[in-house]
């Protein structure tokens, strides 16, 4: 039977996806399935690993019915999978402890002590993962000194790609930048790091291997094997985090190409030939391959701002979206898409999850400043979507100075699909934007390295040719001339309300 077939498999924050695409990068057919996430106290941020491993099983095998697609079919799948999650397990892979999300914030009182200490700088140069509650080594410091009980009883602590890799193959390996995002592992030598490990309590050997993104999972347990209705000895590259795949899926690989990407969360990233970090903190930097890093910013507050925007103020929109079958969603940008570009000096502050960079600050929260009378609901829907880029836009600049300026602007992700959004992006910006016709752009990162892996193609950066795009979005110079006076304003905001975020917050833990 004709090899046709590979597959890109992203377990993200809140989902799963299985696409599958032709070598060409044409997709052939997709599936996703949703799982939740147990917010039981304010900042938990919690999710059970068996319910994501049953809705990756189930997004790969509807992937191939919906085409009546063989298992003998398939060349190779690739892994890709969301930074940050954090499991305790036991000795034969079960799980003792929900995975912790970036999301989870109990470890908030663990890294403000760190980050403003010398060994959190040094730890941070080293790893070039912020120092943040949504790393594990945070995750980690915070189960030690609150005697967490599944931490105590852990064998091992793995991410959520590990878990389901372990759980599969019986094998303990993880891909560089899975364990750079962890913020135990030194970036420059891609080996553990001695000190995070003290910090964090625990020895290499409750750790998994670090592997390139090319290393071959071969050898599927039965069981397994029998639910994707795949052969056993069907090769699973490691692949990478969503973040560098998608910037290798989307085409964003040498120096000035720089890739956005708004799904729950958003991010901006750029490769680079070597690890750059410095003290001032405001950007994380990943290793990929032996020779790739990438360096960037995410962001808390992407496409879930438009989702709280939609529960807030959009009840006329899910009404109607209701009556008229239309989604919601398009029905609230719509209504945004009636305001002129600033939203007549309306500004939005997207930290309703507090923010990573390039702040890095867990008490951050969300603002309008500069309501007025006048200003109506499509008003508010406006200057929060504008929130969200010039926040990405303030991440640039910490992006620039480390990797150069962008030359070439890409998107991807959820937001894309939003030509309004999209256009709202090439504005700020100031800059051409190339979107794919695919927004699953980590999921073909992660089928490509596949392919490389089983010698199907030569290198990294030809994927290049092997992107469908589509046509290149142009800025409005009028626009983004308004959204430059804007900036700065917005940039300034945050300095002056944190003391008041810091407050609010302490407010919050006690009451």
């Amino acid at each position: 039977m004709l090899k046709q077939y590979v597959i890109g498999l992203d377990i993200g924050t809140t989902s799963a996806k299985s696409v599958v695409f032709l070598e060409n990068g044409t997709v052939v057919a997709e599936d996703e399935q949703s799982y939740p996430v147990f917010h039981a106290q304010p900042s938990w941020a919690e999710q059970d690993p068996l319910i994501i491993e049953e809705a990756v099983i189930t997004a790969f095998r509807h992937s191939l019915d919906k085409k009546g697609i063989k298992g003998e079919e398939i060349i190779s799948v690739g892994l890709s999978s969301a930074m940050h999650s954090l499991i305790c397990v036991d000795e034969k892979n079960n799980p003792l402890s929900p995975s912790l999300t970036w999301a989870d914030g109990r470890s908030v009182d663990q890294a403000s002590k760190l980050k403003n200490s010398a060994i959190g700088t040094t730890i941070y140069l080293q790893s070039g993962t912020p120092i943040h509650p949504m790393s594990p080594l945070l995750k980690l410091i915070w189960m030690n000194e609150t005697k967490y009980q599944p931490y105590q009883r852990a064998s091992k602590f793995l991410s959520i790609k590990e878990f389901i890799t372990s759980r599969w193959f019986g094998i303990d390996a993880v891909d560089y930048s899975i364990a750079s995002a962890t913020g135990l592992f030194d970036i420059r030598k891609r080996q553990w790091n001695d000190q995070a490990l003290k910090l964090a309590g625990i020895q290499a050997n409750q750790l998994s291997i670090p592997v390139s993104p090319t290393y071959i999972f071969q050898g599927l347990c039965e069981d397994v094997a029998t639910k994707l209705k795949v052969p056993r000895d069907l090769p699973f590259a490691a692949g990478g985090s969503d973040g560098p795949l998608a910037n290798l899926g989307i085409g964003a690989i040498d120096p000035g190409d720089t890739a956005i990407t708004i799904g729950t969360s958003g991010a901006i990233r750029q490769m680079a030939n070597q690890p750059k970090t410095d003290e001032q903190q405001q950007v994380f930097c990943y290793a990929f391959t032996d020779h790739l890093w990438i360096l960037g910013g995410p962001t808390n507050n992407g496409g879930v701002v438009l989702q709280w925007l939609k529960e807030v103020l959009g009840q006329k929109e899910v009404e109607e979206a209701f009556l008229s079958g239309e989604d919601a969603y398009s029905l609230l940008l719509r209504a945004a898409e009636e305001v002129l570009p600033g939203s007549d000096g309306l500004l939005f502050l997207p930290y309703l999850n507090g923010e990573r960079a390039p702040h890095w600050d867990a008490n951050a929260r969300g603002a309008y400043i500069g309501l007025a009378m006048d200003h109506q609901k499509q008003h508010l829907l406006r200057a929060g979507l504008e929130g969200v880029l010039f926040s990405l836009f303030n991440v640039s600049e910490a992006l620039d100075r480390l990797a150069g300026k962008t030359t070439t602007l890409y998107a991807s992700g959820g937001f894309a699909r939003s030509e309004f959004w999209v256009k709202m992006l090439s504005d700020i910006f100031g800059q051409e934007v190339h979107l794919p016709k695919s927004h699953q752009s980590s999921a073909w990162g992660a089928a490509w390295i596949s392919l490389l892996a089983v010698d199907k193609v030569k290198d990294y950066s030809s994927i290049k040719h092997h992107i469908p795009m589509k046509s290149v979005v142009y800025p409005t110079v009028n626009n983004h001339e308004i959204y430059q006076k804007l900036y700065p304003v917005y940039r300034n905001v945050y300095e002056a309300l944190k003391p008041t975020f810091k407050d609010l917050a302490l407010f919050r833990r006690q009451h």
